[in-house]
Parts: structure tokens; C-alpha cells; sequence
């Protein structure tokens, strides 16, 4: 079939209308951390992770720098600070979005049915030459890579990669990870002194990244993406653009930050000259799993004598703060905290 009779028949299933794109804040609207200095392993933008081990270290941050005419209004961008010019055996460093495995049961993984994928994604770089895109499947402990050019530095272009199902194992259906696509930016021998075998999945280290350049060998260089769309098929179908309330959404299910405002509890008792003030919030949408809270800031109204930090409990759908002070009456409060529920 050709690639224009597939379109065709995509339309006409339904396939290639809304909720097609298996990636989520794929045009780069969501950043809810802001910018991120001096990370080599960290969230920057929404739902894209950087991992490595190496000398290299970067701002990630959320650009305006896009591709023009394409709709999108931000990028982002990995801008090396610290260079790694010299590569060890297991350096290496990926840009990642990784998946809850019952998210992808419909890719049919581990049956003689499983789903080819299509990526497509905007990228510019300083740097020209072989890249490696990788999709993984976690619980085989399997890889697919396949390499892409950049050919003109600091110059926007649309690459298009489909990849083969994996027909052996299954994906696990659970909120755990299952699945990751990675963006290679340098690897060390132990990721690229084999063979690249094009849309193989194999499970040889030193496959994964063969003829991948080093991105990271100056402080002149810079990595920027946009416009992810990962589908089902040999298509590439037109960016599925969505609102940013509903992108927000769906980043919120594994981080969200809460301000208060100015927190009065709904309850409070005075036991033994201290008087506990409690409230319950509920997150704007139920969270992967129980996350990680952490109190970004904090600060008491006039008059708030010996207010106590306050202590809090978290579930994957809500949580509750707990506030103290000594002297029999309870203050109001104003705090900040971050959840993550992270994969």
C-alpha cells in the first residue's frame, strides 16, 4: 500500500484523528520546573528527562527558538555549559520520555500483531552527523535504534523514523515504566563500539549507539526539539497539536506544584497549649503513584509567633498539611510545594 492510500485509510478508521500522538507536551508548551542550570540528570521541560554520566553539563531550558511556519511556539533546548571532549567508555548522555506500560497495551507488543511506530520530531543542533533515535521496551530489556543526519548546523528539520513491534514480549500493563524513546546525544564505547543494525531490536550495549557524534564536545553546542509525535503505522500524520489545558493535564499526573495562597485550615484543635491546623487539597488530577512532595518555599503572615514548618502526607489523589504553633492559636500560612510521580 502506498504511503498515501495508508493516510487515506488512517483517516478514514478514525486513526489519524485526536488522542493519535502517544507523546505527551510533544510541542513543548508545558514547563513547569522553568530552567534548569548545571543539570546533566534531571527533568527540564514537561515529561523530557535527561540521563548521562560523563563530564557534561547543561541548561535545559524551555526556547522560542522553533521552526517557522510549523504552529510551534517553543522548543527545548540542551545548552552545554560544561564540555565533555574527551569520552570514556560508559559516557553517554539521552534525552528521554519514558511510558506508564498500561498506556501502550494497544501497541500489541509480545503478539504476532505488534504495531509499528512512527516518530517524527523537529530538531536543530551545532552539531552535524550521525544521530541515534532509540525506542526501548523495558521489561524485554530490548532496543530498536535508528539513525537520523543533521545536515546544516543551527538549522531546523523534520526527521522521520518507523519502527518494527516487538513480538515476543509483552509490555506489562501497570502505572510502571514499560517504554522509552531516547534522543542520543554522545555515547561512550560501551554504547557505540559495535554495529548499528537499523530497525533490529537487539540487546547488545555497544549496538545501541554506533556512529552517534559527541554533541557535547564544546560549550558552542546546542540540541534543541520540537513538534515529538509518536504514532501507530508507517505514517507520519500531521502534528496533532492540543490545548495547553489539556497538556498541562496530563504532565500533572506525574508533577504538579501547589501554592496556597495564603493557607487557613479547615480544621484545627488546641491540644496541650498548641493548637494544629489541618487541611486537605485535592491534586487537579490523580497522580501516577504516591509522590514526592517537597516545600519549595514558605512564609508566616504578621503576628504569626513561633509557626512551626508544617508537615504533610501525600496520596497519588490528594494531600493533606498539618500546621503548628505554641501559644493556643492556630496562623495562617503561605507554602509552596512540588509533587512528583515520576517514572
Amino acid at each position: 500500500m502506498s504511503k498515501a492510500a495508508e493516510l487515506a485509510a488512517l483517516i478514514g478508521s478514525g486513526q489519524a484523528q485526536g488522542n493519535r500522538n502517544l507523546i505527551i507536551n510533544g510541542a513543548i508548551t508545558v514547563n513547569q520546573r522553568g530552567t534548569q542550570t548545571g543539570v546533566r540528570n534531571s527533568y527540564g521541560v514537561d515529561r523530557f528527562t535527561i540521563a548521562g554520566s560523563g563530564a557534561q553539563i547543561f541548561t535545559y531550558s524551555q526556547s522560542t527558538t522553533v521552526p517557522s511556519g510549523q504552529g510551534f511556539s517553543y522548543s527545548a533546548k540542551l545548552d552545554v555549559t560544561t564540555a565533555d571532549s574527551s569520552v570514556a567508555a560508559g559516557d553517554y548522555q539521552l534525552l528521554i520520555q519514558r511510558f506508564e506500560g498500561q498506556n501502550l497495551q494497544h501497541l500489541k507488543y509480545g503478539t504476532s500483531s505488534a504495531e509499528s511506530l512512527t516518530i517524527q520530531f523537529w530538531v536543530r543542533s551545532s552539531k552535524t552527523g550521525t544521530h541515534i533515535v532509540e525506542i526501548t521496551h523495558v521489561d524485554a530489556s530490548y532496543q530498536n535504534s535508528q539513525a537520523y543526519t543533521i545536515t546544516s548546523a543551527d538549522t531546523w528539520q523534520k526527521v522521520i523514523v518507523t519502527f518494527d513491534g516487538y513480538q515476543t514480549v509483552a509490555i506489562t500493563n501497570d502505572n510502571t515504566l514499560g517504554f522509552t524513546i531516547n534522543w542520543w546525544l554522545v555515547a561512550g564505547s560501551t554504547y557505540s563500539g559495535g554495529t548499528l543494525a537499523s530497525n533490529t531490536w537487539q540487546n547488545t550495549a555497544a549496538n545501541r549507539a554506533a556512529g552517534q557524534v559527541n554533541v557535547v564536545d564544546s560549550t558552542s553546542n546546542e540540541f534543541y526539539i520540537t513538534g515529538v509525535q509518536l504514532e501507530i503505522g508507517e505514517v507520519a500524520t500531521p502534528f496533532e497539536h492540543r490545548s495547553f489545558g489539556d497538556e498541562l493535564a496530563a504532565c500533572q499526573r506525574y508533577f504538579c506544584t501547589y501554592a496556597s495562597g495564603g493557607y487557613n485550615p479547615r480544621s484545627y484543635a488546641n491540644i496541650n497549649n498548641y493548637s494544629f491546623g489541618v487541611q486537605e487539597v485535592s491534586f487537579a488530577t490523580t497522580m501516577r503513584a504516591t509522590p514526592t512532595a517537597t516545600e519549595t518555599s514558605s512564609a508566616t503572615f504578621s503576628n504569626c509567633d513561633n509557626l512551626r514548618p508544617g508537615a504533610l502526607d501525600a496520596h497519588h489523589c490528594s494531600f493533606i498539611v498539618d500546621s503548628d504553633t505554641s501559644g493556643g492559636s492556630f496562623y495562617a500560612r503561605d507554602f509552596e510545594y512540588t509533587f512528583d510521580a515520576e517514572i
